[in-house]
């Protein structure tokens, strides 16, 4: 077992910033892939962001590419989204998951653990 623990959501304005964390226990934290998905209200969960586990790869979704970074630390066992130049179209509740397949998956239902997520509301 993996358990996940989502920190840094808030309210911003459009343009604004913001980082989320996510601290990893359990079971060997490099040994996953990690990644970053969101859920609008009424809508299905999408992913986000998600990293290899030696960080060497990234993959981002269209819509974030350019104002999201995904990065990690295996030393300390946590995973970071920098959200930046954010819309109130970004405005989700965000979850960090972990993956121990080979390659970073777009698919939700392919993910092994969650985490309760970390609500993001941007305001125009």
């Amino acid at each position: 077992q993996v358990q996940l623990v989502e920190s840094g959501g808030g309210l911003v304005q459009a343009g604004g910033s913001l980082r989320l964390s996510c601290a990893a226990s359990g079971r060997t934290f490099s040994n996953y892939i990690m990644g970053w998905f969101r859920q609008a209200p009424g809508k299905e969960r999408e992913f986000v962001a998600g990293i290899t586990r030696s960080g060497g790869t990234t993959r981002y979704a269209d819509s974030v590419k350019g104002r999201f970074t995904i990065s990690r630390d295996n030393a300390k066992n946590t995973v970071w989204l920098q959200m930046n130049s954010l819309k109130p179209e970004d405005t989700a509740v965000y979850y960090c998951a972990a993956d121990q397949a080979v390659a970073v998956q777009t698919t939700m239902s392919r993910w092994d653990y969650w985490g309760q997520g970390t609500q993001v509301t941007v305001s125009s």
